[in-house]
């Protein structure tokens, strides 16, 4: 042996600690993770939620696809509406009062041609199933976009 200190017969292998493991977690890491979960549920809730309420939506367009008459298209629009106004409400919108009270409620202009349409009401013999064009993309529009109006009791009971 070699009694010099610098000597590398002296040096000893290296000892490398043991692995930090991950678990159990840390108390602030347990908040953490319980903060994302709850998080998350509500998250799908409201998603949930608004996709059920959003449902009168889905049936009415689905609908439309099959409408063939400015009355069938007017009395689907009012049976979408039933679904976010009070009946007494959408139920005294008659002749251009329901076209106005519709476009109050759109997120777009609607065109002269479907408030003549709408107001008519399909009786006027000026209308043909040529011209339900213009009119189904305005009430697939409307139907999509419409705004509820505020301060409606959503979950009311019709009587």
């Amino acid at each position: 042996m070699n009694d010099d200190l610098t000597s590398l017969d002296l040096l000893h292998d290296i000892v490398v600690p043991p692995t930090v493991s991950w678990w159990p977690l840390t108390p602030g890491w347990y908040v953490l993770l319980s903060v994302f979960a709850v998080g998350a549920t509500y998250a799908f809730y409201r998603s949930w939620k608004q996709w059920h309420a959003n449902a009168y939506r889905r049936v009415a367009l689905q609908e439309l696809a099959s409408a063939d008459s400015v009355a069938a298209i007017s009395e689907l629009l009012r049976r979408t509406a039933l679904k976010v106004a009070p009946r007494a409400e959408v139920a005294y919108q008659t002749g251009y009062h329901w076209p106005d009270w519709m476009a109050a409620r759109a997120a777009e202009p609607m065109s002269a041609s479907c408030r003549q349409q709408l107001a008519d009401g399909g009786y006027s013999s000026a209308n043909n199933t040529s011209e339900l064009g213009e009119l189904k993309a305005y009430a697939a529009r409307w139907i999509q976009f419409h705004r509820i109006p505020t301060g409606v009791d959503r979950a009311r009971k019709e009587p």
